[in-house]
Formats: C-alpha cells, structure tokens, sequence
C-alpha cells in the first residue's frame, strides 16, 4: 500500500514569479499534483475554471466558511481564497503529493495544525523589481498595484516562518534552488 503523501506549500507576494515557478516544478515531478484554490475574483485573462481556480461567488464561499469546509482560507485583496480540507485530506492519504499556492494567511493557519508539510517562500529580489512586474502584467490600475505592494511588504516580513526561502531574481536560478527542495523533500532526483 502507498504511504502517505507530502503536502508542500509555497507563498509569495503577488508578481513574485509564484505562478511560473510552480508550473516548472509541476512538469519536472510528475508525481506531484496541484491543488486548485477557490477564489470569489473574476478570472484573468488567461485563466481557466479548474486548472488555476475554482471562481465562486463571494455567497457561496461564506456558506462553505460557515461549513468548515476549508482546509484554509483567507480575504486577500479583497477576495476570498481558500482550499478544500476533503480534497486535501483524501488525496494526501491515497498517497498523491500535493502542492499548495496559498497566500501567508492560509500557510498560516496549515502551519499551525499538525499536518505534516513542507513550506516554502518565493522572494523578489527587491519591492522596486517587485513594482515593475505588477505593473507590466498590465492587469491591475494604479490603486491595486499600490495595495498589493502594500500586502507584499507584510507578507515578505513573514517570510522566516517558512522552512525554505527562494529569491527569484534570475529566473532559471529559481527553478533550480526549487527543484532542488522537491527532490530532497520528495526523494526524487
């Protein structure tokens, strides 16, 4: 029978290069799978239902608060995210590796309960380069910008809860430091 399965999550501030990063890890482990978060925000562009997130109504995500349905959640810029505690619990007993894209709030709350993981946070390599990603993505107005470098000062400070912190400032630097945590945590090469 298959043992257990190794719940990793990673953090970072919003334009860290979070999203990127994850999709390198995910090609080189197969045997790691993602676990899509529910959120209330409207999807961008490029993404799609069920493979980024799970959209929901700001409604619903209250009704399944109120039914501990979440492993963890938070209110990040103004919308919910959260994971499902069911999907998490069953998937990690069937002996699945999960990795989780939480914000500090939600690693938080997982760190504080007496799972089993491996946390780990992705660092910009300064506020100012930081700044310079959120505003090219050219998805956010000026307002949004300035509140998520808000946020990512409070979430930096955070970052020494974590057991592992990666600086992303040359990108193919940071998918291997990253890789490298999977293989040594996952026993994998």
């Amino acid at each position: 029978m298959k043992g257990t399965g190794k719940l990793f999550i990673i953090s970072a501030p919003s334009g860290a290069g979070k999203t990127t990063l994850i999709r390198k890890v995910l090609n080189r482990f197969t045997s790691l799978s993602y676990s899509v978060s529910h959120t209330t925000r409207h999807p961008r562009t490029n993404e799609q239902e069920g493979r980024d997130y799970f959209f929901i109504s700001p409604q619903a995500f209250e009704q399944k608060i109120a039914q501990g349905h979440w492993l963890e959640w938070a209110k990040v810029h103004g919308h919910y995210y959260g994971t499902a505690r069911e999907f998490v619990k069953k998937s990690l007993a069937k002996g699945q590796s999960l990795l989780l894209d939480i914000d500090v709030q939600g690693a938080g709350q997982i760190m504080a309960s007496d799972m089993d993981l491996v946390s780990i946070f992705i660092m910009p390599p300064s506020v100012d380069i930081l700044s310079q990603r959120l505003a090219g993505r050219g998805t956010d107005n000026t307002e949004v910008i300035t509140r998520r470098l808000e946020n990512a000062t409070a979430e930096m400070a955070q970052k020494d809860r974590y057991q592992y912190v990666v600086i992303n400032d040359d990108l193919d630097e940071a998918i291997e430091a990253l890789c490298s945590i999977f293989e040594r945590e996952m026993g994998e090469p």
